[in-house]
């Protein structure tokens, strides 16, 4: 359970997960020995299950898309997802709710290897459906 120097704490590090330790300190309001504990018991605890890099617009991949999956009968993310986890362009599944079974995010260099990407999901074992649909931009991204 997060109390609320936790989430002081989560938020500072997702304004800047690369922010010093004294600085963290600072924004919880702990010593930094006191804080660093408080980090190591989030990370132990799989809260923080890791840090990540906030690419500027010229490092971003050229092209960011969302392939909607839907599942044949009897199959599941648990089917499908060890599969598709070997392409590295696929940064993320998220298992929904709804018409569509699954949401696979891509990030690549190419429409052309979006396309090769999108076909390797359509052809999965399992896959009924796979529908590609293109980020045109991202007004608000929070990671």
């Amino acid at each position: 359970m997060l109390d609320e120097k936790d989430r002081i704490l989560i938020g500072a590090l997702r304004r800047n997960a690369r922010e010093s330790l004294v600085g963290l300190a600072r924004s919880v309001g702990l010593s930094r020995s006191a804080t660093q504990e408080r980090m190591r018991r989030l990370e132990r605890e799989g809260v923080i299950r890791g840090y990540t890099v906030d690419l500027a617009a010229e490092a971003d991949p050229a092209v960011r898309a969302m392939i909607a999956v839907t599942f044949e009968p009897g199959f599941r993310c648990k089917h499908v997802v060890p599969q598709l986890s070997g392409i590295p362009e696929i940064v993320a599944c998220h298992s929904l709710t709804g018409s569509i079974d699954m949401m696979v995010m891509v990030a690549c260099d190419s429409h052309a290897t979006l396309d090769r990407i999108r076909d390797a999901v359509a052809s999965v074992r399992g896959v009924a459906t796979a529908t590609t649909h293109i980020v045109l931009a991202t007004p608000l991204g929070r990671g």
